[in-house]
């Protein structure tokens, strides 16, 4: 079970990640993560950093949105949730999605991201 927090309380990790994943700064983004980190998004999984760096390269690319913090939870101290919510050209145009980490120690070790 989890509880929401304030935005502000989510780990330094979680932060510093989803603010260069906002602004599409790929070095600071890839240095959150661990070596061996799994990313699924949109039921594709990613492993890796190489195979991260093509996912957030491809990404970053595809659609034009816009992006805002709008909830977090956390389900335990190595177990978080963001959720945003998104506005762009993407089919559908609008949507909240869950961007549910698992950190390890001070990186994230999963990311998964769905509505």
């Amino acid at each position: 079970m989890s509880e929401a927090i304030d935005t502000r309380e989510l780990p330094a990790v979680i932060t510093g990640y989803l603010k260069a994943h906002q602004a599409r700064d790929l070095a600071p983004a890839l240095a959150c993560y661990t070596e061996n980190a799994v990313v699924t998004d949109e039921g594709r999984t990613h492993r890796g950093k190489e195979e991260i760096r093509a996912w957030l390269t491809h990404a970053a690319s595809e659609y034009t949105y816009t992006t805002t913090l709008v909830a977090a939870h956390r389900v335990d101290d190595e177990h978080y949730v963001a959720v945003h919510h998104l506005e762009g050209d993407f089919p559908g145009g609008v949507v909240d999605l869950r961007f549910q980490f698992t950190l390890a120690g001070d990186r994230i070790a999963e990311l998964v991201i769905e509505p």
